[in-house]
């Protein structure tokens, strides 16, 4: 994972406030409706003060309450910068890696060196041992092990290979050893990395959906608001009663939601800095939305539940089959297997001992191919080696008249109930028996899931594995469900099903023949490693190409929803100690009546509304670290966390307020 970096520094708190100044023009502040209503009424305040100015008249309040309003729409605005800030801090360590790339571009048979910045999309590069790669791509020739660190922080190598699920390279990354051919796979700005520091920075960041909404919302209650306080100079001249525009201002800027509305575009880009933070490269703010929305988790069995790495553990005999019989014809059906399984096969058939190792002459390798499910060594026409599923293998074996053994089915059992994966070796002659591969399934996984069902998420666990085998390993690891004997093509039927039905459904992928079910999902997290058709497909690129990168997603998405949520919901609550405070000032001289309402008993009609202001104003920078960290997400359902952030929130956003513009009243009069 990517270091962090200190990004809270003095110069960049001084930068952001700069900053924060420079986003003060009538067109930046219109994107946010509420903050926009501040900024006018502010001007409006600013005015008045200069008339009373030249008028002679006292101005003191004026010039007070104008300043205040300039410090509320300074701090709101410094919310969005330091968020940028942040943002710019997490990108500028992605930033450094790109610069200084020079690139061996292909020239018809030849390659010539040219800048990186300079290399399209299907451009088709040269890169050597101890050389960086120069842009995001895949490799279409050879085989290399890369160094990563500058970009996931990870210092181990890792092995990239063309024609393989793991062929996505990062631009900026260095080839340690082995010599490679690469196709870039974006035009210039465009790579993965781009669009992520473009978005954390702010420059390209668009409004996600449930933020548009809340916006929506937030100005429809302003314009209410806005109206009901047009429409009060009118009923004051019809009941002779005269009122003062600037607490007018005061007030307006009191009953609208200045609180989120200062604060929602820093919780927005916070969300899309935690998500780089986890090294997770989002298209767009949406995806990191939905994320949080979502209640249907597809997983992969191999290297997202388990390490994926399975080993041969144990030869089991079929009746009247010799072990020795049994490793040597294991050992010949896995010599030439390049797959892990199948190297592991052969050194547990050493380690055993009594091998004969002559290679037979004129043999022929059998490669696994997912319609035989089957792999092995042909010696001859009649005489072959082979081992695969169970079922692959009797199909085989009734077709040439073949008999099952008896109690294959029993050994097969047993390995699956185990949560191992059995595979059956067999000859020309006669079933020979199982070899057992056990896969480690990865320590806290199963806590992730039990955290991931208390939120309200159902998780799916997909493999090609038989049922038997496949429930052990569901079971051990606590997920809520799984389909066994799995093809490509289940996951996309499966993610339309559960869409159809009305779920969200998140999932996993690495592989070309993911694309279509990454692309139909509501979130599709590629794995970096993966070919360039995963990485298209999907919404979000893990650059650590962890897929258990998954679950921290989903609770990414979760945290941003619920802060904003909370935010929300102080923003709200905080209105209505406001409403006591400002209220009464503003009729209490013309209204005696509306003295009742002052229940705080503050000192006068002026200091209630400056308090009332200066604490308007200085929440909001308050409420910065929160909305930047996000609000701490606890393993529990939608309804208790609801709950607890109306308790919290809600009725703390109402209390709060009154202890702090008492206390702000009582300072302010000391000076009246």
């Amino acid at each position: 994972m990517t270091k962090q970096v200190k990004t809270l520094t003095a110069d960049t708190v001084k930068d952001s406030l700069i900053d924060a100044l420079k986003k003060m023009t009538p067109t930046n502040m219109a994107k946010n409706p509420v903050m926009f209503v501040v900024w006018v009424g502010t001007v409006i305040s600013i005015l008045l003060t200069v008339f009373h100015i030249s008028a002679g008249e006292p101005f003191g309040f004026e010039l007070c309450t104008s300043f205040i309003l300039f410090i509320t729409l300074w701090f709101a605005n410094f919310s969005e910068s330091i968020a940028e800030a942040r943002g710019r801090g997490q990108a500028s360590s992605l930033r450094a890696t790109k610069a200084s790339l020079v690139a061996f571009k292909k020239n018809g048979e030849d390659f010539v060196e040219t800048d990186a910045a300079n290399l399209k999309k299907d451009d088709v590069v040269s890169v050597r041992q101890g050389q960086y790669i120069p842009a995001d791509g895949e490799i279409i020739k050879g085989v290399a092990t890369v160094n990563e660190s500058a970009v996931t922080g990870e210092s181990a190598a890792v092995l990239r290979e063309a024609n393989t699920d793991h062929s996505g390279v990062i631009g900026g990354t260095k080839l340690l050893t082995g010599e490679v051919l690469v196709r870039v796979s974006d035009d210039p700005g465009n790579s993965f990395l781009d669009k992520m520091i473009g978005l954390v920075e702010g420059a390209e960041r668009k409004k996600t959906p449930n933020e548009v909404a809340l916006t929506v919302l937030l100005a429809a209650l302003t314009a209410v608001f806005l109206l009901v306080v047009m429409t009060l100079p009118a009923l004051a001249s019809f009941v002779n009663v005269e009122l003062n525009y600037v607490m007018l201002i005061a007030l307006l800027v009191c009953l609208i939601p200045t609180t989120i509305g200062g604060l929602l575009p820093a919780i927005g880009i916070a969300g899309m800095n935690r998500a780089l933070s986890a090294n997770i490269i989002a298209k767009s703010g949406k995806a990191v939305e939905v994320a949080g929305d979502i209640d249907i988790l597809l997983l992969d069995k191999t290297g997202t539940i388990t390490y994926g790495d399975r080993q041969a553990t144990d030869f089991i005999p079929a009746h009247g089959v010799s072990k020795d019989t049994l490793v040597q014809a294991a050992y010949w059906a896995s010599v030439e297997d390049p797959t892990p399984e199948g190297k592991s096969i052969v050194e547990l058939a050493r380690e055993t001992g009594g091998l004969d190792e002559t290679y037979p002459e004129n043999a022929e390798f059998i490669p696994f191919s997912p319609s035989t499910r089957l792999s092995g060594l042909k010696i001859s026409e009649s005489k072959y080696y082979v081992k695969g599923s169970g079922d692959a293998v009797r199909l085989l074996e009734e077709e040439r008249g073949v008999a099952w053994s008896d109690g294959m089915n029993a050994h097969i059992g047993a390995v699956a109930k185990q949560g191992g994966t059995p595979l059956v070796v067999a000859d020309h002659e006669r079933v020979l028996g199982v070899v057992a591969l056990t896969d480690v399934i990865k320590p806290g996984v199963a806590e992730r899931f039990a955290r991931l069902r208390s939120l309200g998420v159902k998780t799916v666990m997909v493999t090609g594995d038989n049922k038997i085998t496949a429930g052990a390993i569901a079971a051990e690891a606590g997920v809520d469900d799984f389909i066994a004997e799995a093809k490509p093509e289940d996951k996309l039927s499966l993610i339309r099903e559960e869409q159809a039905k009305g779920h969200l459904v998140a999932m996993v992928g690495d592989g070309t023949n993911d694309a279509p079910a990454l692309a139909q999902a509501d979130v599709g997290l590629a794995m970096n490693s993966g070919t360039q058709a995963a990485k298209e497909a999907g919404n979000m690129v893990d650059l650590d190409s962890d897929p258990t990168k998954l679950l921290q997603v989903v609770e990414v998405g979760k945290q941003l929803l619920i802060t904003r949520g909370a935010m929300t919901t102080f923003s709200l609550a905080n209105d209505v100690a406001k409403y006591f405070a400002i209220i009464p000032a503003v009729f209490a001289s013309a209204l005696p009546f509306m003295s009742v309402l002052d229940v705080m008993r503050l000192g006068s009609p002026q200091s209630a509304v400056i308090s009332a202001l200066i604490f308007n104003a200085l929440i909001i920078p308050a409420l910065v670290p929160l909305a930047l960290r996000g609000v701490k997400l606890k393993a529990e359902r939608a309804e208790k966390i609801l709950r607890n952030n109306m308790l919290i929130f809600g009725l703390g956003g109402v209390v709060l307020p009154f202890v702090i513009i008492k206390l702000i009243d009582m300072l302010v009069s000391a000076f009246i």
